[in-house]
């Protein structure tokens, strides 16, 4: 994509369609990967320890009813089809809801990636583009749209299994906040993201 279909695709609607009333968003176990690798997209397995302590605690507390989707990289789409095994539906993997592509950062050590580059990205962290990659906004908008395509196909509550990422950008433009604060808030491994609708927005619980 473009940095003008990136600015094309942010402009379209990101008013919430008749359906889902509640999101919760969950963060994926822990990966298993080098501290200070810069994994974005790469599929990275998980911390079996972390992973099943996660799985337990979800399983006592996410609500029975609600409907289940996920990025389909390993470290969402394992823990989605294990939630599925204890009584929630199976999940809708949408390649959508995966994490930032970081093009040709993806698996290096952050100290490794020219200092230049970083600095340029955040200089402008909602639209520079690594290189082969894509930028914050490109995410934003592919997961935004992901995220309204399901709460409109659905209805209650949903759970979606992804990443830092997608869900630090989906609760800025689901409730009208600017991009610029992305990374602001930290959204540690298997934290649950509550979003209740309130009218033309989600907002946290």
């Amino acid at each position: 994509m473009t940095r003008a279909g990136a600015d094309r695709a942010s402009s379209t609607s990101t008013e919430p369609g008749p359906g889902v009333e509640r999101l919760l968003l969950v963060r994926h176990p822990k990966p298993a990967v080098a501290p200070g690798t810069c994994y974005g997209s790469t599929d990275v397995g998980v911390d079996p320890d972390d992973a099943r302590a996660l799985l337990a605690r979800l399983v006592a507390t996410l609500p029975r009813h609600a409907r289940l989707a996920s990025s389909p990289l390993r470290r969402c789409a394992d823990l989605a089809h294990a939630l599925a095994d204890h009584g929630w539906p199976a999940p809708r993997l949408d390649a959508r809801l995966a994490e930032m592509h970081f093009g040709d950062w993806e698996g290096r050590p952050w100290d490794d990636i020219p200092r230049a580059q970083v600095d340029a990205w955040s200089a402008d962290v909602a639209r520079y583009v690594p290189p082969g990659g894509e930028s914050v906004q490109m995410l934003a908008a592919r997961a935004t749209r992901a995220v309204l395509d399901l709460v409109a196909e659905m209805d209650g509550a949903l759970i979606i299994v992804t990443h830092a990422g997608v869900i630090q950008t989906v609760t800025r433009t689901l409730s009208g906040a600017p991009l610029e604060g992305f990374g602001g808030t930290r959204v540690e491994y298997g934290q649950v993201v509550s979003l209740r609708r309130a009218g033309r927005a989600f907002v946290r619980e």
